[in-house]
């Protein structure tokens, strides 16, 4: 009994393998095998060839190439358009009420009020410094102009003095008096200069000093940057702020951008300025164009960041939401087939099978371009096919078949 047990496993074993890996020749080897009554059976087809009746009977679909866009389809998310955390510069304590998140603000809105303090004196004092400097330019102009009369006086002097020298009528010391006071009035006048710039770089510290005064005046009102709405509250009334602290977020959503990374063999297909489309997981369908294509792929994922810019005037899109993207591209012909349609040859690969001259079965590999309700649409098939969409899994390539064709809206 057990003698016969292995046995029957054995030929069970044998014709599974048959079946399944050697399946077209061992169609090929029945079919060779025909009587001369099966063959003399033969009925005449309307294109004038004969078909066996035992041709196994499909259904197939006269597939005409279409023209699509070739999209590029990308998962990504939205991004607000601008985002940014307002810090204080400067330490005081705030002393305005704060504002809740969620609030809408315009550019320059008061966010954050911090105690003076004593800066309002500091700037009265550098006021007071700049209008003292100020008064000294006078003065030491004045000065300046002294100095440049004790020079013409000093050169009447001397020129007197030489020529009485020279005729005899003058002393030397006379004359060697009058080049000592004529270079000690040259010397008064180069002091009153460094006098006078000394006087003028004085205002000018005084009036920086008013500038940082002021600044520090300014520093205790913080500022929206731009219209947007608070992503968190306000620094708390009383809160103790310094160079660095928070004071609000502030992000503006209109318009939003939509942040997506391109692979690299598809990198040429997108332009900046394309149009673009998006499908949000709330159901939300927007539109807008590509902004920006990065230059530079990531190091890890070897993809290309692209961004593009939706209008968003309601808010209705949120920070941080996943979007289906789809970006227009350059055209292209191919096949819209039931996704039914397809099915994998002996080594794997993903194709149709056709019905071909004769009626003999044929497999074409293809290209799956994009995935839709209505089908699949697929590439690498010549212009216009006959493709069996109903039994191609009960047939194998070589394989004659006694084809039905049905409408491509069936």
């Amino acid at each position: 009994m057990r003698l016969i047990s292995f046995a029957n496993a054995l030929l069970v074993i044998a014709a599974l393998f048959f079946l399944v890996f050697e399946r077209d020749a061992l169609f090929a080897f029945a079919g060779r095998g025909n009587s001369e009554e099966d063959s003399a059976a033969n009925t005449e087809t309307t294109d004038g060839s004969t078909l066996d009746q035992k041709a196994i009977g499909v259904v197939a679909l006269r597939s005409t190439a279409r023209e699509i866009d070739s999209a590029v389809l990308l998962r990504g998310q939205t991004k607000a358009n601008r985002q940014v955390e307002v810090l204080a510069e400067t330490t005081s304590t705030v002393v305005s009420e704060p504002k809740r998140k969620g609030t809408f603000v315009e550019a320059g809105d008061l966010l954050c009020e911090l105690d003076p303090g004593t800066r309002p004196a500091s700037l009265a004092e550098a006021e007071a410094a700049r209008l003292e400097a100020e008064s000294r330019i006078p003065e030491a102009e004045a000065r300046l102009e002294e100095a440049h009369a004790l020079v013409a006086e000093a050169q009447i002097n001397l020129t007197a003095a030489q020529k009485l020298s020279e005729t005899g009528f003058g002393s030397e010391t006379r004359r060697i008096s009058s080049e000592a006071a004529m270079r000690s009035a040259e010397a008064g006048v180069k002091t009153a200069e460094a006098g006078l710039e000394a006087t003028r770089a004085g205002i000018e510290a005084a009036i920086a000093e008013v500038k940082a005064a002021q600044r520090e005046i300014d520093r205790q009102t913080i500022e929206a940057p731009f219209k947007g709405l608070l992503e968190s509250d306000t620094a708390e009334l009383g809160s103790l702020m310094q160079p660095g602290s928070l004071c609000a977020t502030v992000i503006q959503l209109d318009p939003i951008k939509l942040v997506g990374f391109v692979p690299e063999v598809d990198v040429n297909k997108v332009i900046v300025g394309s149009e673009a489309s998006a499908r949000l997981v709330t159901g939300l369908e927007v539109a807008g164009r590509v902004t920006f294509l990065s230059r530079s792929a990531d190091e890890t994922t070897r993809t290309f960041e692209v961004e593009i810019t939706v209008p968003n005037q309601d808010l209705t899109i949120r920070d941080g939401q996943t979007a289906d993207i789809r970006i227009a591209a350059e055209g292209a012909k191919a096949h819209l087939l039931p996704q039914s349609a397809l099915t994998l040859n002996n080594e794997g690969q993903v194709g149709v099978r056709t019905v071909g001259a004769g009626n003999i079965v044929d497999f074409m590999p293809i290209r799956l371009l994009r995935d839709t309700a209505e089908g699949v649409w697929i590439d690498g098939l010549p212009e216009t096919t006959d493709v069996i969409v109903v039994g191609q899994e009960f047939v194998t390539q070589g394989v004659m078949v006694k084809p039905t064709y049905r409408e491509a809206a069936q």
